[in-house]
C-alpha cells in the first residue's frame, strides 16, 4: 500500500522526505485515543486535497481493537463522503480560484481531461470506481464538481464506493486479524479494480441479454 501512495501523491510532495513523514505522522493517531477523530479527518480531507489515503490508519486502528473494526470503517466512510462533497463544492463554486493549485499538487492537466471524458460517458460508475479503487478520489470529487454532474447520483455513488471499500477492509482486518493484512497491502488494490470491472460488466451483460 505504500507504493500506492508514493504513486498518487508524488505530484503532491516536493521532498521524497515530506512524504514519509506525512505518512508516519497519520500513523501515529493510531496510537492515541485520538484515533477515530485522526480518522475522520483524515478521510474527509483526503477526498479533496489531502495526499495521504486513510487506509493505513483504519487498518492500524481496526488491528488495535478488532472489535470495533466496522466502527472504525463507519466513521472513514462518513469523513470520506462528507469530504467528496467538499471536493465537489470546491469544483463547482471556487475552480477559477483553485485551478492552478490543482494543477501543480493535485493531478495534472492531462488527468483532468481525461476525467472529463468519462464522466461524459459513465457518471455514476466512475465516481463508483474512483471511490473503491485505487484511483486518486479527490481528481473525481473536484472534476465533478467543475463539470457539474449529477449532484444526487454522485452522492450515492461516493457513499456506496468509499463503504463498500473501507467496510471491505475493516470485515477483513476482523475476521482474519494482523495475517490479512500483508494479503491486502500486496493485493486489495488489484482485487478491487478486478471487482469493479466484473461489476460492471454483469450490468451491461444484464442489459443486453435481458
Amino acid at each position: 500500500m505504500d507504493r500506492r501512495i508514493e504513486e498518487a501523491t508524488a505530484t503532491a510532495v516536493a521532498r521524497p522526505g515530506l512524504h514519509r513523514r506525512l505518512y508516519d505522522w497519520v500513523l501515529s493517531w493510531a496510537e492515541t485515543r485520538w484515533g477515530a477523530a485522526a480518522l475522520f479527518l483524515l478521510a474527509f480531507t483526503e477526498s479533496s486535497f489531502f495526499p495521504i489515503p486513510p487506509d493505513p490508519l483504519l487498518m492500524a486502528l481496526a488491528l488495535g481493537k478488532r472489535v470495533r473494526s466496522f466502527f472504525y470503517a463507519f466513521v472513514c466512510s462518513t469523513g470520506s463522503v462528507l469530504g467528496a462533497v467538499l471536493g465537489y463544492l470546491i469544483g463547482a463554486f471556487l475552480w477559477d480560484s483553485v485551478r492552478d493549485f490543482c494543477f501543480t499538487y493535485l493531478f495534472s492537466r492531462a488527468d483532468f481531461a481525461k476525467v472529463a471524458e468519462l464522466y461524459d460517458r459513465y457518471d455514476f460508475w466512475i465516481v463508483f470506481a474512483a471511490a473503491f479503487t485505487p484511483i486518486p478520489f479527490k481528481v473525481f470529487t473536484v472534476t465533478g464538481g467543475v463539470f457539474g454532474i449529477n449532484f444526487p447520483v454522485f452522492l450515492i455513488a461516493s457513499a456506496v464506493g468509499r463503504s463498500a471499500r473501507f467496510f471491505l477492509v475493516a470485515g477483513l482486518l476482523f475476521k482474519f486479524g494482523p495475517p490479512i493484512r500483508s494479503f491486502i497491502d500486496r493485493y486489495f488494490n488489484l482485487l478491487s479494480i478486478v471487482f469493479v470491472v466484473l461489476l460492471i460488466a454483469g450490468f451491461v451483460l444484464f442489459k443486453f441479454v435481458l
